[in-house]
């Protein structure tokens, strides 16, 4: 216990699946959070986004681990509300050691396509990188970055069957791509100051996102209307472990690693926790 005592965490997306995971387990091992969610549908993404209620449950779970929390509503696609809700929280706790830039929308089969595009590249990418510059001048020595790519910007697609067939799929594959390198650069320049920046790679998770129809249709095409009944044994094929996904807890277990001193030299790291997934795809490389 206590692995991050006494440190002040900035989590998006945090009002439920990885990022309310993450959060929670932030907390229970002694960090204060700074938690952002939209709490408010997009209409071009095909699942309902969290709620102002479930945001509210992700502050009563923290607490319930005796830490602080300041939850606010915000919009990671907006730099101006992320500056401001790390504002409010460095106001209320007086410090900032981790970013958590989890927030994240997947856009498979997203209409109107073109919106589907610009709403996943927004929040995915632009969303990270605005969390990201929001914090970054308060961050100091021992400081750690961590956002949440994902196997599927690890998987060779150099072969488009189809060009223009999903944007919004696209630009999930894109975002998760973009925002590693993003990271890569931002972990190679900020070593001097000897603050930390890894992404972590998660594969088929056990979230609304996946629970959802738009993705159930993507692992299904040979079907109209796929249940998740249908779509679980198709998850599979994700992985290389017997297992359809893992759960949010997998994740933020490695989120904990990286938040924590234990990973005080790790930086840099494209990390994955994908049940093998990536080892269906590539050939060991260096």
């Amino acid at each position: 216990m206590g692995r991050v005592e006494g440190k002040v965490a900035f989590v998006t997306g945090a009002a439920r699946g990885q990022g309310r995971s993450h959060a929670v387990r932030l907390a229970e091992e002694g960090a204060d959070i700074i938690a952002v969610d939209l709490c408010t549908d997009m209409s071009s993404i095909g699942y309902p986004m969290a709620t102002q209620e479930d945001l509210d449950e992700t502050s009563r779970l923290v607490e319930k681990h005796g830490r602080r929390i300041v939850a606010v509503k915000a919009d990671v696609r907006e730099a101006e509300q992320m500056r401001a809700a790390v504002e409010q929280g460095i106001e209320e706790f007086g410090r900032l050691d981790i970013v958590v830039a989890q927030a994240g929308v997947a856009g498979m089969k997203g209409e109107p396509a073109v919106q589907a595009w610009c709403d996943v590249v927004n929040t995915n990418l632009v969303g990270t990188m605005n969390a990201v510059q929001a914090a970054l001048p308060h961050l100091s020595e021992g400081a750690s970055i961590i956002a949440t790519g994902s196997l599927a910007a690890m998987m060779d697609i150099s072969k488009v069957d189809q060009p223009g067939k999903d944007l919004g799929g696209v630009a999930y594959v894109f975002s998760k791509r973009a925002l590693s390198q993003y990271i890569h650069e931002l972990a190679t320049h900020l070593a001097p100051r000897k603050i930390r920046a890894n992404v972590v790679h998660p594969t088929n998770c056990n979230t609304d996102m996946l629970q959802s129809e738009p993705m159930y249709r993507s692992f299904r095409p040979d079907l109209e209307n796929p249940t998740r009944a249908d779509a679980e044994p198709a998850f599979h094929v994700q992985q290389a472990m017997p297992v359809p996904y893992v759960e949010p807890e997998d994740i933020s277990n490695t989120v904990l690693f990286l938040a924590s001193d234990e990973a005080k030299f790790v930086t840099g790291m494209q990390m994955r926790v994908d049940a093998g997934g990536y080892l269906k795809w590539y050939d060991y490389h260096i």
